[in-house]
């Protein structure tokens, strides 16, 4: 295969998706977020006013949303607008994909616009949360909201099979032993997505971790106790067949959790949103446990799942990029935003 013309063929294709129309005469702000285009839940309607709103106060100024959709291509179709010198102005990047973005020298370090003269107060939001985006004295995100990543359960389904709720306190074999008498024909016990925020606490309460004191994977990403978590995980799929394979849930198209198809998910606050609006699921039928342990006494352990505003290093307008921030992730708009339950602020005041 000849990668010139096939290379050339992406850039043209990246260039085709990302320029701004000048058709309007006005300065256009492209803002790259996660979602489909069609989109008409609630969270995405107040962010459409949000969007709106920011227009009406800086006349002239017309945002270009980009919306990226399938969380496997949203890294991967950035990175290439990137390669063609074609990357929108802000960037939103969450914990699982900021790290490829800072550490390739893509983002702009935000820290003298924080303490510039149309700077804000850090101080304002959780210093765990804004740390995530920090590299030592840089920082390249403002964080929006967060999220502890949780397990999921239909209590509807755990009373019709006689299965007691989780404990505080359960362990893998509890979780295991729970999906075995909740699989039945048309319903798996739980669900699995290779999806790094989703596996890697079970990783941690495994006693495992991806990354060593050093920032290696070598030594730890192929420790025993992690190994033992990732082997565990997919045989939840392979061998048990409590869970049905990533191709099972890309033929159905469909989310088995939200369709009562599957008793328990690893999820964050988001899934609250979907299951307020699920054909099958009430929310009141919908507990919330942690991420068991993998043997008793081990302390439970979770990913905090952050998603915060990047400007790209080449953003032809950071000025105006970072007005919209400021603006963002304000306290006035931080308590719409709250409204819809999507996460957790990263304002205090608004947390």
């Amino acid at each position: 295969m000849k990668l010139r013309p096939l290379l050339g063929a992406l850039c043209a294709l990246a260039l085709a998706g990302c320029a701004p129309s000048a058709s309007s005469g006005k300065t256009v702000l492209r803002v790259a977020g996660w979602g489909g285009a069609g989109d008409d839940s609630e969270a995405a309607r107040i962010e459409r006013e949000v969007y709106a709103e920011f227009e009406r106060r800086h006349p002239g100024v017309e945002i270009q949303k980009e919306n990226i959709p399938g969380s496997q291509d949203y890294v991967r179709k950035l990175l290439l607008s990137f390669i063609a010198g074609a990357e929108p102005d802000i960037i939103r990047l969450d914990a699982s994909s900021a790290a490829v973005f800072i550490d390739n020298g893509a983002l702009m370090d935000l820290t003298p616009l924080v303490e510039g003269e149309n700077g804000i107060d850090l101080d304002d939001y959780f210093p765990n949360v804004t740390d995530i985006a920090r590299r030592g004295k840089a920082l390249y995100a403002i964080p929006i909201d967060f999220t502890p990543m949780v397990v999921y359960y239909n209590r509807r389904l755990f009373d019709e099979a006689g299965v007691p709720y989780p404990e505080p306190d359960w362990t893998w074999d509890d979780f295991l032993a729970k999906a075995k008498a909740l699989t039945r024909e048309g319903q798996y016990g739980t669900t699995f997505t290779n999806w790094m925020p989703g596996w890697l606490p079970w990783v941690w309460s495994g006693g495992g971790d991806v990354l060593g004191a050093s920032g290696k994977a070598v030594g730890t990403a192929d420790s025993d106790a992690t190994v033992r978590a990732v082997a565990w995980l997919r045989d939840l799929v392979t061998v048990h067949k409590v869970a049905p394979s990533l191709s099972q849930m890309a033929a159905e198209g469909a989310a088995p959790f939200a369709n009562a198809q599957a008793a328990m998910e690893t999820s964050g606050h988001w899934n609250l949103v979907t299951l307020a609006s699920a054909p099958k699921v009430k929310l009141e039928e919908v507990g919330i446990a942690p991420i068991p342990v993998a043997r008793k006494g081990m302390p439970p352990t979770t990913v905090l799942y952050e998603s915060g505003w990047s400007i790209g290093k080449n953003c032809r307008n950071p000025e105006l990029a970072w007005e919209f921030i400021r603006y963002y992730t304000s306290a006035e708009v931080q308590r719409k935003l709250q409204k819809t339950g999507i996460g957790v602020c990263a304002r205090k005041d608004s947390a």
